[in-house]
């Protein structure tokens, strides 16, 4: 099927547009936008320069994507949005471009389901397969993994990360990391052990899941500090790709590690 824009719609001729692609009433789609095949646009859209939008994604009423970085360092460098392929983006969802404090792109993966009013800023990296609900608000720069659900109206701080299989609670704070695997929530929100609905629904096996509930004991509830943590695991239990998994993202945290609810109380 050819492309089917709406009378009223605005679409640049420079702009490349995939088979069986619809646009809705309204919409606006300018010049350096690639957009993948059967992706339906719908009315009041406006999807900016240098973005690119893969296949089979659905976008609904009054999203904007490719808005300049709300940065005050940003200097109108050419700087990018990708989405994956099978992406919903609900009503009235914001996502900006990259900067060049970064590496210049601002990334939704494949499968991903933004709700409504959700906004993704400058330099977000978002995994596949990750449901971010209503009002979910990431600050510049943030990371979240694969596999993650994020409940409504909780505001994410700027360079933060959470890991892949993680929960985080509607209307938490999260200003810490929050590790792969985890449950979290509260203002400010804390962990509050192993996301277990979660694993289950993606597979785990009982084995696997009892090794993580005995490393997540171990490193945030029995250990005085993370690194006495670590080196009782990488001791006692069998260093499985989930245990290394979780031993690297702790490791590799500039923001520290959300508290574990119980040392908080």
């Amino acid at each position: 099927m050819s492309v089917e824009i709406h009378p009223t719609a605005i679409v640049s001729k420079k702009a490349q547009l995939g088979v069986n692609v619809k646009v809705g009433p309204f919409s606006i789609i300018e010049d350096d936008v690639k957009i993948g095949d059967n992706t339906e646009i719908s009315s009041n859209v406006k999807i900016k320069d240098f973005t690119t939008i893969g296949s089979d994604c659905k976008i609904y009423e009054g999203a904007v994507i490719g808005g300049i970085p709300q940065h005050l360092g940003f200097k109108g460098e050419e700087t990018y949005v990708h989405i994956g392929n099978s992406v919903t983006i609900r009503e009235y969802v914001t996502i900006h471009r990259g900067t060049s404090f970064d590496d210049g792109i601002t990334k939704i993966g494949d499968n991903t389901y933004l709700m409504a009013y959700v906004h993704i800023a400058h330099d977000c990296k978002v995994g596949h397969d990750t449901i971010l609900a209503n009002a979910v608000t990431l600050a510049g720069h943030v990371k979240i993994g694969n596999y993650v659900f994020v409940g409504g109206l909780t505001p994410i701080h700027q360079f933060c990360r959470i890991g892949d299989y993680a929960m985080v609670g509607g209307a938490s704070a999260v200003d810490k990391d929050i590790p792969p695997f985890t449950r979290a929530s509260k203002n400010h929100a804390m962990l509050y052990g192993l996301n277990l609905v979660g694993l289950k629904r993606r597979g785990f096996t009982s084995e696997q899941i009892k090794l993580l509930k005995e490393a997540y004991r171990i490193l945030f509830r029995k250990s005085a500090t993370l690194e006495e943590g670590i080196k009782e695991i990488q001791e006692k239990l069998p260093q499985t790709p989930e245990i290394q998994k979780l031993i690297d993202f702790v490791k590799n945290s500039k923001r520290g590690i959300a508290p574990e609810a119980s040392k908080r109380k």
